[in-house]
């Protein structure tokens, strides 16, 4: 059975009503028959109907045993790392979401826990940066916002040699494209704000462990924290889910077409997309994913945030906005936006230049999404013969 039609007819009807799509379960409490004895739920922060039925389908797509549904990504990560203890270290990709990167430095630093950030792309930096006290290889990939792939099965390998936890954020990918926990990962993290529930609706995280008794300490620290989605949340995040493989499919698409125009224009200096051959990991992300993804990035010839400022507030199509993943298509400059939180030195280090544009392709016709962004970049300065060549090309 394909996946799109086992994704479909594994959510359940409703046993009482025969309801076709999931109920929404919007209680705070369950009426017991005596004290502890229940029909299997008793207060909504330890379960609830409609949040089980998201977190099986989401454990269920990445080929996990346990998924736990948190009030936002950011919540799942700080699920994640509760793992830990004081004096325990993490090795983390150094081109990484900048929300993680101000959670492991200002909050998790002051209880005693140390990062090593590496170029997580060549899996020897990986194992260069492990000492005996790590407990957590912390990997996204692609990354956010420079697209690099890691070699899940090759870190997974070294996680395993070494003792420690193998975390995969796999937000950009999303199950529709890779299953981190059939390559060897641990557990898998997800901003469910983004593709899986695809409609810049709602806000959520999901953390799927491959180990059952992993997955019930994650479940210990959900309850005990008190961080869970709520009961509607979670229904448009299954309604969202729903969809997913038709709506990614297009997403990559989309992003396949932008990547190539994005090439040619004479304003672009690089453009950073798994899914062109001469990307540097393309051929590791076309060994472990189905597709490369929705997401394109892109550095301006002129390298400043003046002018990826002047970019992105000249597209119509391309909305300026935080987040990805949606619908509709969105622009960001991540230096001043989504990774702000991360020191200048640092950020230019991972790779994340000063002109350094994100894209989320969403799901309009491609031809406008390229016309959107060509006017954008026309209205750039570049040099004369730049402007002739590509004049050349439109010809």
């Amino acid at each position: 059975m394909q996946a799109t039609t086992q994704l479909l007819h594994s959510i359940p009807v409703d046993p009482l009503t025969g309801a076709i799509a999931v109920p929404i379960y919007q209680t705070s409490t369950f009426v017991q028959e005596a004290p502890g004895v229940n029909k299997g739920y008793d207060y909504s922060r330890t379960g609830n109907p409609t949040r089980a039925v998201l977190e099986n389908l989401v454990a269920q797509l990445e080929g996990g045993s346990t998924g736990a549904a948190f009030a936002s990504g950011l919540a799942a990560i700080d699920a994640v790392l509760k793992l830990l203890q004081s004096g325990d270290e993490i090795v983390a990709v150094d081109d990484i979401y900048g929300g993680a990167f101000r959670l492991f430095e200002q909050v998790y630093k002051r209880f005693g826990i140390t990062v090593h950030y590496v170029d997580a792309s060549q899996p020897g930096n990986v194992f260069n940066a492990l000492t005996p006290k790590t407990k957590l290889i912390w990997i996204e990939t692609p990354t956010n916002p420079t697209l690099k792939i890691t070699d899940i099965r090759a870190i997974a390998k070294i996680a395993k040699a070494h003792k420690c936890l193998l975390c995969v954020d796999n937000t950009f990918a999303s199950p529709a494209l890779q299953q981190p926990l059939s390559l060897g990962a641990d557990i898998v993290v997800h901003s469910g704000t983004k593709y899986l529930g695809g409609h810049s609706d709602l806000i959520a995280g999901l953390v799927v462990t491959a180990d059952p008794g992993l997955g019930q300490q994650i479940k210990f620290l959900q309850n005990a924290g008190g961080a869970i989605l709520g009961p509607f949340d979670s229904w448009l995040l299954i309604r969202g889910i729903e969809t997913l493989h038709l709506r990614v499919r297009q997403h990559c698409a989309n992003a396949r077409a932008i990547a190539a125009f994005l090439e040619q224009h004479p304003a672009v200096d690089k453009v950073y997309y798994p899914g062109l051959p001469t990307h540097a990991g393309h051929a590791v992300a076309a060994g472990q994913s189905k597709g490369f993804g929705g997401i394109v990035s892109f550095s301006l010839k002129e390298d400043t945030q003046e002018a990826a400022t002047a970019f992105v507030t000249s597209t119509h199509l391309f909305r300026l906005a935080e987040s990805l993943g949606g619908i509709k298509s969105l622009v960001s400059h991540p230096a001043q936006m989504t990774h702000k939180s991360i020191p200048a030195d640092r950020r230019r280090a991972a790779g994340v230049s000063d002109s350094l544009i994100r894209l989320s392709a969403g799901l309009e016709d491609p031809e406008d999404l390229i016309e959107d962004l060509r006017n954008a970049l026309d209205r750039l300065p570049v040099k004369n013969e730049k402007k002739l060549h590509h004049q050349t090309l439109s010809i």
